[in-house]
Order: C-alpha cells, then sequence, then structure tokens
C-alpha cells in the first residue's frame, strides 16, 4: 500500500506493501479448507438454502447487538484500526469493506460474521494486547474470512448443533448429524490456519504473526517469550508421548474452533517458506474469476495429498502406527496381488544339480526367490502411501 494510506499514524511504519488485484481466496486456503469450500459453491442452489439457513439463526440480532453496544470503527472512532482495515480490504482486493466493532472484553478474540455483509469484531483485550503490526496481521486474518466466505461453516454448524438436539430422541439420528458436525469443525479448524496465511499477505510480515499468536497464547510479555522456543513446543506436542497421549490429543482438539496457537504458528512459518507462498509473493496466484472453473475432484485428490502427507511425515506416536499398518496393508496387497509367490520363504530353494531353478514333482519350476522380479523382496512402488481421509461447535473466530 502507498505511504500516503499511513499518513498521521506515527506508530504504523510507512512502507510499500504488495497488492494481490483479482486474488482468489483459494491461493491462501488450506487444502482441506479449499476442498471443503470448492465443493460448497459448486453445489447447486446451495447459496439459496443458505440464505435460508442464515435466516433462522441470530445474524441480524448480532448486527444489531454490536451496534448499539459496542464502538463502530471509523475516521473518527478507533481511526488506525479502520486505516488497516481499508488497507487490509485495498492489498487482498475486497470491494466492499466490512463494518468494524470494537467490543469491550478483556479476553483477546476477534470474529467475522456474516457472508454478504460481513462484519469483523475485535475485543478491547485484542487491540490493547498487540501492537500495530501484529494488529494488522490479526485484521488480515478477519478480512481473509470473509473473502473465503468461512462464515458458511459458521452457519451451518449453528444450524446442524440446533438441529442434533431436537433430533436427539431419535434413535442414531443425533449420532449421524454429529458425525457431520465433527468434520465440520475440523474443515472450521483448517479454516483458521486459512485466515493465518491471509493475515501474513497482508501484514507481510512473518515476525509480527508469531508475535502476535505468542501473545495470544501467553500474554504481553515478549521480553519473556522466544519465537524458537515457542515453535520447538509445536515439535515436542507432535512427536512427545505415547498412544495414550495421541488419543488425549484427538479429545482435547475436537470440541475446538480452533488449532492450538504453536501449531498455528508451526503452520504458518511453514507455509511461509513453502514455494506456493513465494509464488503468490511474486504475483503467481488463481484469480477470483477462475473460481467457476475450479474441480471439485482435483481439490479433494489435492486435500487427501495433504492429509496422506501428513500421516506419512507426522511423529505423533498414533501416526507413526497409522503410517506402519498401511504400509504393511500395501505389503499384504502386493503379495496378493503377486500370487502365491509373494509369499514364498525368505531362501530359494536349492537348485536341482547346481543348475537351474528347483523343479517340482511335475518337472515345473519352483517359485521365485526374493531376489527375482515380483518376490517380496521387490518394493516395486506399490508401498501404500498412508489413508487418505476427507477432511467447534463453538461460533467465535478468535484472533
Amino acid at each position: 500500500m502507498s505511504d500516503s494510506h499511513h499518513n498521521g499514524h506515527e506508530h504504523v511504519p510507512s512502507r510499500q506493501r504488495r497488492r494481490f488485484p483479482g486474488i482468489s481466496s483459494r491461493a491462501y486456503e488450506h487444502p482441506a479448507d479449499r476442498s471443503a469450500l470448492v465443493a460448497l459453491r459448486r453445489l447447486s442452489g446451495f447459496d439459496t438454502v443458505f440464505k435460508a439457513l442464515s435466516g433462522l439463526l441470530p445474524e441480524r440480532s448480532l448486527r444489531l447487538l454490536f451496534l448499539s453496544d459496542s464502538v463502530r470503527v471509523s475516521d473518527r472512532q478507533f481511526a488506525h484500526l479502520n486505516v488497516m482495515l481499508r488497507d487490509a480490504c485495498y492489498i487482498l482486493d475486497l470491494e466492499k469493506v466490512p463494518a468494524m466493532y470494537v467490543k469491550q472484553d478483556p479476553a483477546p478474540n476477534a470474529m467475522c460474521i456474516g457472508l454478504d455483509e460481513p462484519i469483523v469484531v475485535v475485543t478491547t483485550g485484542l487491540v490493547e494486547l498487540l501492537d500495530e503490526e501484529e494488529m494488522r496481521a490479526v485484521v488480515g486474518h478477519e478480512v481473509g474470512h470473509a473473502l473465503s466466505g468461512h462464515a458458511v461453516y459458521r452457519t451451518i454448524l449453528l444450524f446442524l448443533t440446533s438441529l442434533a438436539v431436537r433430533v436427539a430422541w431419535i434413535p442414531l439420528g443425533n449420532v449421524a448429524i454429529m458425525a457431520i458436525v465433527t468434520a465440520l469443525r475440523e474443515w472450521f479448524r483448517k479454516s483458521e490456519l486459512s485466515a493465518d496465511r491471509a493475515g501474513l499477505l497482508v501484514g507481510q510480515d512473518l515476525q509480527a504473526s508469531m508475535r502476535g499468536l505468542m501473545k495470544i497464547a501467553g500474554g504481553n510479555h515478549l521480553h519473556e517469550m522466544n519465537v524458537d522456543a515457542f515453535l520447538e513446543q509445536a515439535e515436542e506436542y507432535e512427536a512427545s508421548g505415547d498412544l495414550r497421549d495421541s488419543v488425549l490429543k484427538i479429545l482435547n482438539v475436537l470440541p475446538r474452533s480452533h488449532p492450538f496457537t504453536t501449531v498455528r504458528a508451526a503452520e504458518l512459518k511453514k507455509w511461509a517458506a513453502s514455494r506456493e507462498y513465494q509464488r503468490t509473493m511474486d504475483g503467481h496466484y488463481p484469480r477470483r474469476d477462475e473460481d467457476g472453473d475450479t474441480s471439485v475432484r482435483d481439490s479433494f485428490r489435492e486435500s487427501a495429498s495433504h492429509y496422506a502427507t501428513h500421516v506419512r511425515n507426522s511423529k505423533d506416536p498414533l501416526m507413526k502406527l497409522v503410517n506402519d499398518i498401511a504400509g504393511g496393508a500395501g505389503d499384504l496387497g502386493d503379495r496378493m496381488r503377486r500370487g502365491f509367490g509373494g509369499f514364498a520363504g525368505s531362501q530359494p530353494r536349492p537348485p536341482k544339480d547346481g543348475g537351474g531353478p528347483a523343479e517340482g514333482p511335475d518337472g515345473s519350476q519352483g517359485p521365485e526367490g526374493p531376489g527375482d522380479d515380483g518376490g517380496p523382496g521387490d518394493d516395486g512402488g506399490d508401498r501404500g502411501d498412508g489413508p487418505r481421509s476427507p477432511r467447534d461447535g463453538a461460533p467465535r473466530d478468535g484472533a
């Protein structure tokens, strides 16, 4: 953004930031989030159904509540936040600037609600906790939610959660709905990783994004914290413990709307080092006018590939076990495809009279040994790539 947009705000460094004209939200969306959104956007009549569902939820009531009991950001109120909001919309090329409110609440939090006319809400706890550049990343995070249309998750989650209560008396009815809710919560958590990436595209300062996440986790004590040590926590969290800890991790994250903060920081740093991020910064990114041509199948294939890669590379004990089992199943399937010879012992039958392969009673040749093509010693590249699975209930959208 040009320096003129920062005039009058001495705490905001004056510097150029790259702009992304016509950028599609697919440029920064996590693969699991992207595949879900692509599928939803391609559903015939989905917009009509979604608007009908939205009418059943208290979205209009929330708008009136924030208008009446919070401070609306403008040139006259929280002007520095207004500059950040307009900058974020300019950088991500969001034509309609959402309304933004500051709500009195000591807990640091932010959210974006609404689809057609989204509004952004930040708490005083967050405004007081973060510096200018850290706050810029948060505002970009929320604008990323608006551009992606992530309110669709929240709307469906609220509707299905309400529906689950109503059908609880039907045998297995609640179970079926909660299975869908669990999948939606997983997409919701991945949407937070997407929005973190949008925040980085807006702020274009990885260290500021890292500092903001550390402050959300540990408060305004940066002099007591270290980015590298914070990221090491994420590695230790993933790799430590045994299978019991792996199960506890799953149970801990299931009801959450957001991934754990250290995990978010590690994921964002990984994306910032990726070729995808660099290409986007260089101006090579998917465009919004191409969204309609996006293949649902390709998006789900990319999502499945991401999860398979995650399982293969994960240091978590449970993920290692899953990968080992999948690899073993691949070996078993390979042997079955190759017939009985695939189950031959590790040593070949001794050759008859020092000659070629041993013969059976009828003069036929025996099974091949492990060094021959097709035996169990031949990897053949058919080892399984790990399981390929598809991708909180709380409607809060934290910073």
